[in-house]
């Protein structure tokens, strides 16, 4: 079944601290036996919920309404995350498991809640997204490369149109109606900043003319160094050095965006997200690109919810829900 993921704000909502009606569908959430997990936001109105698949509130699953907090039953059919391959490992290898896929436990979730914030503020991009959108508004063809890791390919979305930057193409054309907007990703799954220069003319050079490029790295170069990671200020300036390329062959904006952190308890990851997305901002300023902020939703939304609740591999793959959340930081961009 298609996953659909809306978040409409009902009468808009201006800062954390003014809260409003705000309806979420699709939210993902991993349960373990009876223990309650939250989701993005409590104070649900009852009569909303609905868990999709064939689940019955009561029986298989209950709801506080106000914590926003479900939970599984005793009898529940719901899968059981404490059957997982690696639930309660630390420090752990994910090679060493034939099977560390976290889609089959996930249960997800449709509410209505009156305690809603926006996903992310509003993100003035004027200045570096001109070009955009005279040519999004003035209508006809409009390419957009996306360009980075595994992520930025799709890694584990369900479906193609769940990839985040096939999302924020079918949001720009709802927006512009006049356009007509092609995305080609020329993405190198598994690689760093570092191979994103050095295979740049391999793949987004050979991509053709394009509009904008949406560029997004970091998640291997926050690897652990003896594993292939980069130092941030190597990160930033491959970043900048990647920018410069796009501009010098096809004088089209770029987006660069941040990355989320990998799972705490993965043995590979450096735990430095922090610093690599403050490179990647930084790097945006000093080549004059826009920038989406993924780093700081993210961090609002684990601010309730559990990092496996988000990924699809449980090391550094968004699920669906994560793709959708990726697409908001695109969405509160303003040009």
């Amino acid at each position: 079944m298609a996953l659909i993921f809306l978040a409409a704000l009902l009468g808009g909502c201006a800062s954390l601290s003014q809260r409003r009606n705000m309806r979420v569908e699709g939210e993902s959430v991993v349960l373990a036996g009876e223990q309650p997990a939250n989701l993005c936001f409590d104070h649900i109105v009852k009569g909303t919920v609905k868990l999709r698949g064939d689940y019955t509130e009561g029986v298989d699953y209950r709801i506080d309404y106000g914590k926003g907090t479900i939970q599984r039953t005793a009898a529940a059919r719901i899968p059981d995350y404490r059957t997982y391959p690696l639930f309660g490992l630390t420090n752990f290898d994910h090679s060493k498991f034939k099977d560390f896929s976290n889609q089959k436990w996930f249960a997800w979730i449709d509410y209505q809640t009156t305690h809603g914030a926006r996903w992310a503020e509003p993100n003035p991009q004027f200045k570096e997204l001109a070009q955009s959108r005279k040519k999004l508004e003035a209508g006809g063809a409009f390419k957009i490369i996306s360009y980075g890791d595994s992520i930025t390919a799709g890694g584990d979305a369900s479906k193609p149109e769940f990839h985040f930057p096939r999302r924020f193409a079918s949001y720009l054309q709802k927006k512009f109606p006049r356009a007509k907007i092609e995305i080609q990703d020329v993405s190198i799954p598994g690689y760093t900043s570092q191979q994103g220069v050095d295979w740049f003319d391999k793949k987004v050079g050979a991509a053709g003319p394009a509009d904008l490029v949406l560029v997004g790295f970091g998640m291997n170069d926050h690897n652990k160094i003896e594993v292939g990671g980069n130092e941030p200020a190597k990160f930033q300036t491959n970043l900048v050095e990647i920018v410069r390329r796009i501009r010098a062959s096809k004088s089209a904006d770029v987006i660069l965006f941040s990355a989320f952190p990998p799972n705490e308890n993965w043995k590979f990851g450096s735990h430095r997200m922090p610093l690599y997305a403050e490179a990647t901002r930084a790097a945006a300023l000093q080549s004059n690109s826009a920038y989406a902020d993924v780093f700081a939703i993210w961090q609002h939304v684990l601010g309730r919810k559990d990092q496996a609740s988000l990924l699809a591999n449980n090391i550094n793959h968004p699920n669906d829900f994560g793709h959708w959340l990726y697409e908001q930081a695109f969405e509160a961009l303003r040009f």
